[in-house]
Formats: C-alpha cells, sequence, structure tokens
C-alpha cells in the first residue's frame, strides 16, 4: 500500500513506535526516512547535524561471523582508540572478557543482536531506526534493549510486535492505516484503547443515524399524501437531506478469530515428567528435569537456551528420544503441537489451503471450510492458494487453524506469535487466556507470557530447571529479590 499525504513533526527527543499491517506501508516510510528510497512526491527536511543509525530487520546476517566482537569494532573504530575504550564500550553492550573474543558465529540471538546494535551506537547515530529489533531475541535480551533504548539520549523510531516492549520505549504512537499516517502521543497502550474507542464512537453515531433516517423515511412514506401532515413530512425531508451516514475507511487492520474448544474435559492427570536428560553434540541441554503438570496449568518455558525447550517439547511431543528418564500423559489427555519449525508441513506440499486444511476435520464442505477459513483472514481465491507459497505469517495461521480443529484439552506451542502480525498475537493471546485446558508454551513476547501463563519454568544454562507458580512479572521480582540477597 502506497501512504499519501504524510505530515509528521518529529522532536530530537522522541521515542516513536510505528504501526501498521504487514503490506500498509511501514517498510517504506522507514526507507524513505533512512534515504534508501526516494520519495515520489514532497519533501524530507531534516537537520544537516542528524547522523542516522538504522537496525535493519536483518541486521544481525551482516555480521562477520569469523570475527570476534573486538575483531568487528576495531575495522571501524579510528586507529588511535586504544584498546581499553574498546573494551570498555562492548562491556557496557554485555560481553564479557571472553566473549569479546569469540567468533560471534556461536552467539545467541541476544548476544548477535547487541553486537549489530553496538556497532552502530559507536558511530554516534542520535537517530535510531530500529526494524523488528526484538526478532528472536529471549525474555532477557528484550529487557536488556528496553533498558538500553531508555537511557539513550537522540530520537528513536522503532517497528516491532511485541507491545510490551512498545509500552516500555515508546512516548509517541504512529500509526499506518487507511493508506495515511496519524501520530498519537503515548505509549501502544493508550493508541490502542484510544484507537478502539474512536472506532466504538464513529459505529455508535452511525447507527443512531441510521435508525433516525429509518424513522423519518417511515414517517415521510405514512404521511407524505396526507394533507395535514404534509408540512411535518416537508420538514422530515428536509432533515433527512441534511442526515448522513458517515461512511467509515475500511481499515487494514484485520483480527483472526482464534479460540480453542475443547473435546473433553481433561482429569486429574495431566503429564508426568521424571528425570529427563538430554545431550546433544557434547552438550547437556536436559539435565534431570522433573516436574508435574497439573490441571489448569498454564505454564511458560523460559530462559536463554532456546534449544533446551524445542527439545523439552519434541520429547514430550514423542518426536525425540530422551537419553534417559521418563513421561506419562494422562489417560484423557488429547494434545496438539505447534513446532518451532512449520516446515515439513508445507514445503513438499502440493494442496491448495482447502485441501491442506481438509486433511485434519471431516467436515469438508465449501461452505464450512470458506467460513472457517474466513475466520483465518483467508478470503475468496485466497484459499485456493497453494500451501507451499504461503508467507511465514499465513503459515502460523493454518497452524493455529488445525490446533483449532483439533479439539484438544492439553496444548504444546513453540513460539506461536513468530511471524504474526500485532492484531494476529492479539487474537492468539486473547484466545489461549480463554482457552480451558493445559498450556505448554515458549514466548519471546512479555505481554503474552504474563497473561497467558500462571507458572514459570525457567531453563539454567546447565540444563536444570527452576519451577515457580505464578506470574512472569511475579517470576522476575522473585529471581530480582534472590539475586539480592
Amino acid at each position: 500500500m502506497i501512504v499519501t499525504n504524510v505530515n509528521l513533526q518529529i522532536t530530537p527527543t522522541s521515542r516513536i513506535g510505528l504501526l501498521g499491517m504487514n503490506g500498509a506501508g511501514k517498510s517504506t516510510l522507514i526507507k524513505s526516512l533512512v534515504g534508501d528510497l526516494a520519495l515520489l512526491r514532497g519533501t524530507r527536511y531534516a537537520s544537516e547535524l542528524l547522523n542516522i543509525g538504522y537496525f535493519a530487520q536483518h541486521q544481525m546476517d551482516a555480521l562477520d561471523g569469523a570475527a570476534s566482537p573486538m575483531l568487528q569494532l576495531s575495522r571501524i573504530a579510528d586507529k588511535k582508540i586504544s584498546e581499553a575504550t574498546l573494551r570498555a564500550f562492548l562491556g557496557s553492550f554485555g560481553f564479557s572478557g571472553e566473549r569479546m573474543d569469540t567468533p560471534s558465529e556461536s552467539f545467541s540471538g541476544g548476544e548477535r543482536a547487541r553486537l549489530a546494535l553496538a556497532l552502530i551506537v559507536w558511530q554516534r547515530p542520535n537517530v535510531l531506526i530500529l526494524d523488528e529489533p526484538t526478532n528472536h531475541l529471549d525474555l532477557q535480551a528484550i529487557e536488556w534493549l528496553e533498558n538500553f533504548l531508555m537511557d539513550y539520549e537522540g530520537l528513536i523510531i522503532v517497528v516491532s510486535h511485541d507491545r510490551y516492549f512498545l509500552n516500555n520505549v515508546c512516548t509517541s504512537i504512529v500509526d499506518v492505516d487507511y493508506g495515511k499516517i496519524r501520530m498519537y502521543v503515548g505509549n501502544y497502550e493508550f493508541w490502542y484503547e484510544s484507537s478502539q474507542m474512536v472506532q466504538k464512537m464513529m459505529k455508535d453515531q452511525n447507527r443512531k443515524n441510521e435508525d433516525k433516517i429509518k424513522d423519518l423515511q417511515l414517517f415521510i412514506q405514512r404521511f407524505s399524501a396526507n394533507k395535514s401532515k404534509s408540512k411535518q413530512a416537508t420538514s422530515r425531508r428536509k432533515l433527512l437531506d441534511k442526515l448522513t451516514v458517515d461512511e467509515m475507511p475500511a481499515s487494514s487492520r484485520r483480527y483472526p478469530f482464534v479460540g480453542f474448544a475443547l473435546d473433553r474435559e481433561p482429569g486429574k492427570e495431566i503429564l508426568t515428567v521424571e528425570g529427563l536428560s538430554k545431550t546433544i553434540d557434547g552438550r547437556k541441554i536436559l539435565n534431570d528435569v522433573s516436574f508435574r503438570v497439573n490441571k489448569g496449568d498454564k505454564i511458560a518455558f523460559v530462559g536463554e537456551n532456546e534449544l533446551a525447550k524445542t527439545t523439552l517439547f519434541r520429547i514430550v511431543m514423542e518426536e525425540m528420544e530422551a537419553d534417559a528418564g521418563s513421561l506419562k500423559w494422562g489417560t484423557t489427555i488429547s494434545t496438539s503441537y505447534f513446532p518451532l519449525d512449520n516446515s515439513a508441513f508445507f514445503n513438499d506440499c502440493n494442496l491448495n489451503l482447502v485441501e491442506w486444511l481438509g486433511q485434519y476435520t471431516s467436515e469438508t464442505t465449501e461452505s464450512f471450510m470458506r467460513s472457517f477459513l474466513g475466520r483465518m483472514l483467508f478470503s475468496g481465491d485466497e484459499v485456493f492458494k497453494p500451501v507451499k507459497v504461503l508467507s511465514g505469517g499465513e503459515k502460523v495461521r493454518c497452524m493455529l487453524s488445525r490446533i483449532m480443529l483439533f479439539g484438544s484439552n492439553a496444548l504444546v506451542l513453540d513460539q506461536p506469535t513468530n511471524h504474526l502480525d500485532l492484531e494476529s498475537i492479539t487474537a492468539v493471546n486473547k484466545g489461549l487466556i480463554e482457552y480451558k485446558g493445559v498450556v505448554l508454551f515458549a514466548s519471546h513476547d512479555h505481554e503474552f507470557v504474563q497473561t497467558v501463563a500462571n507458572r514459570i519454568i525457567e531453563f539454567q544454562s546447565d540444563g536444570t530447571i527452576i519451577d515457580k507458580a505464578c506470574t512472569y512479572d511475579d517470576y522476575i521480582e522473585l529471581q530480582k529479590a534472590e539475586n539480592a540477597r
């Protein structure tokens, strides 16, 4: 979508969150701001003193994996600057002495993001434009980035699908919608409440006007031929001519319906895990892991060790064998699994959307399939699109549709919000809050974890776990208190 008539005045200390559906024009706007795209019409006025640092979506791919942070920083630093200064700078980005000299190809997503950002910040930009900086970052790395940006002295423009991150970092929201751009003062939550209220007010006013129009039309039809009422009918007609129903602009923002119903209530016995251990490539990923899942549990698995979460999920779903230990699902439990990598479901598949989804339900009438897919934002001829050409977000919506058809009472979800836009994340979030079954899940979205989970299991670096029955925010406070002792 092309955005038109863009008029924005941005101050040097603004912290702006840029919102909009995929294809709404966010990337176009960002590229025009950083000078990568010639404006078709109009002028970009910017101070000559501006120094823009741009963190692109695939910024981490530009790192030299064979080189250490010290080597990569020294390449862009003035030769006169001492090694101690460079090391102190990298230390402020969370790198210890050992990691400063380690090739970055072995780094986690959070470490690579910190290094990419350090290389940008070293050049002293007074404007930071960040396009999806939280992608592939774990919760701890996102928290570090939040703190860094809140202390950053300069203009920040950020695109992110992380609502908690936007709430903490941003003081203004720029909304790209209807092919137009509007600026709101406040964070994401303020924008969301404001935009929903405006839409509701417009709908309510239109409904009132429609009711008035109908009443006036009925009066005119009834009394226009009646001489004693003709004057009143004429005045009503004049009033009707003045009364209009404002046509609400069709928003590019669409929310899918995500709801997980249970075909059967789970019993008391859900899942028991005892002494699970797993070593991969000589590294202990799971180390004597034991826990019991209770009825009503919605457990978020957190921690920097991403492989540990995926390994555990694959073992409990019997896609991988443990080296030691055991697990047992209750006899009343039916499970559905959302894997981290869904490529096996799509890559070599020649089916269209209707045919693909039809594999997972006995109700395959065209009306049912079109209705179901329509709620998941697939409409018209889109339902006949080959699934192997779907975007990442479309594939995720397909996988969620598949799970919804099963009616399972236990869900195992490995990063279910990856590749989704804010609207779809909000829908999945709401669906899991309302779900009456058991959930085991991993997510990098703070708001998602906080509002869904009632229990936190954190993987430690040695493959062991910490298990607490509380919300994520409460867990963070408990950890801070323990570390302060």
